[in-house]
């Protein structure tokens, strides 16, 4: 069995977000659920890469988490085409160059997590038509721009669209498709070397 980190990026424990974090850990079987709005850290960069600021107790435990994982889920709402603040500050603390990623000679990154593939879950209200339009750029961000820059090469990506319209039955297609997941992920033992993305549909 493969061990896995859900980081759970929503700021209330009662969205569906937090929920899906927690049916995929209750498939896995040995998934550690890393609720954000849990730690006690400050979420702001206060000196940018100038200064390096000092490490607090809950943050380098992250850390230690993410460096053991084999898989790293991340689980988060999509606000202002963004991430929730307390995700965006936990990336900007705990991710840092020489400790997660670093830059060749060349300038080109290299990322220093050992996972072997990561999952986003990735919640939206836009529905799923509208998506081409309006553009998922929260996507990008975690998927490329940060787990796959810190070294984690595989990254699925499932998209729930339509969150604010969808009723109990697509919800539990949702929570029940993150548990099988979870179960699917306990059992890989090899590393996966091509990446996919697959749409769930909801918000």
């Amino acid at each position: 069995m493969t061990t896995a980190l859900i980081i759970d990026g929503h700021p209330d424990a009662r969205s569906l977000t937090a929920e899906l974090a927690r049916r995929y850990a209750a498939g896995h079987g040995d998934a550690r659920v890393l609720a954000l709005r849990d730690l006690d850290f400050d979420p702001h960069l206060r000196f940018g890469y100038r200064e390096r600021m000092p490490l607090e107790s809950d943050l380098a435990e992250a850390k230690s988490a993410l460096h053991q994982a084999e898989t790293v889920v991340v689980a988060t709402p999509l606000w202002w085409g963004s991430v929730p603040a307390v995700l965006k500050g936990f990336f900007d603390r705990a991710l840092l160059p020489q400790q997660e990623y670093r830059y060749t000679k060349l300038g080109l990154p290299e990322g220093l997590l050992d996972a072997r593939r990561g999952r986003l879950m990735l919640l939206a209200d836009t529905p799923w038509y509208a998506a081409p339009f309006t553009g998922l750029p929260a996507q990008t961000q975690v998927a490329r721009n940060t787990l796959r820059l810190c070294g984690i090469r595989s990254v699925r990506t499932h998209r729930m669209l339509g969150v604010k319209d969808a009723g109990p039955e697509r919800i539990s297609t949702w929570l029940d498709r993150a548990e099988r997941l979870g179960a699917r992920d306990s059992r890989v033992s090899a590393p996966v070397r091509v990446a996919e993305s697959a749409v769930l549909t909801r918000a």
